[in-house]
């Protein structure tokens, strides 16, 4: 028996009869914020560089996969080796550069085969034909990512079919051209268009980053930890003077966030 083939045999037994209590409640809803909280410490572990970490959370997220699986197979829908056999088809599929006759030899190219691959069984799928309405080709970005990386997904599924800027400069551009619309929205008063704006510059934002080979969530991530580690370094300074957050005004934190600031900066 595979380690995998183990752990399939636990959570079985898990779910059975005389199993655990609590893992015989779980539903497929109700595990769904355990495995999304999964994947961002996966992420989380992998932002921290943190080797043991990052096995335990890999495997905390192999559980919660292998007890859908197993919860999806009690009702007859379908069992992890299913799950497994899609996704090697899939993958053997999807790769005619590796498994067929295909040429594609940068990544750019293989991501738009890629691309049409999907739409081709996306399309299938469906019953329709390639050409009919109906069918959208961002129909599938999902609803559920958090709003930068659904973003990100977005500009990179369209710039695969040649929607995209060619020149950085233009994306700068467009990123301030946003700016100024968003300054004009502001002048108006107008809340909505101040909404539509600030979104519209965020989109342009992100679309700067993933021009310059970045991935805006952990570009942002790493900006809020930068902006968290700097702000503790300032309530510290404040406590050695004897003085509380919210006791002080802002010129002395802004006087205090700048020294902090020159220290990151030369260390």
């Amino acid at each position: 028996m595979t380690a995998f083939e183990k752990l399939c045999e636990i959570v079985a037994k898990l779910r059975a009869l005389d199993g655990c209590p609590w893992d015989r409640e779980q539903t497929h809803e109700s595990l769904l914020p355990a495995l999304i909280e999964e994947a961002y410490e996966v992420a989380g572990a992998v932002r921290a560089n943190d080797s043991a970490n990052f096995r335990e959370e890999l495997g905390d997220l192999l559980l919660l996969i292998v007890m859908h699986a197993e919860i999806a197979s009690e009702s007859g829908r379908f069992d992890i080796n299913g799950v497994l056999k899609d996704v090697t088809e899939k993958l053997i599929r999807r790769h005619p550069h590796v498994f067929g006759n295909s040429d594609a030899r940068d990544s750019v190219a293989v991501l738009k085969q890629w691309e049409s691959i999907k739409r081709a069984e996306k399309t299938h799928k469906s019953g329709r034909n390639a050409g009919d309405a109906g069918r959208h080709y961002l129909d599938d970005l999902p609803f559920a990512l958090p709003a930068l990386m659904r973003a990100q997904k977005a500009q990179s599924k369209v710039a695969r079919v040649n929607f995209d800027w060619s020149e950085l400069g233009d994306v700068i551009a467009k990123v301030e051209e946003e700016i100024q619309e968003l300054k004009q929205a502001i002048l108006e008063q107008n809340r909505k268009s101040i909404e539509d704006e600030a979104g519209d510059l965020l989109f342009a934002v992100v679309n700067l980053a993933r021009k310059c080979k970045l991935d805006a969530e952990s570009a942002l991530q790493g900006a809020t930890d930068k902006f968290v580690a700097r702000f503790n370094r300032l309530e510290d300074e404040l406590q050695s003077r004897d003085k509380k957050l919210g006791d002080v005004d802002l010129a002395e934190m802004d006087a205090i966030w700048n020294i902090v600031k020159k220290e990151n900066r030369i260390a």
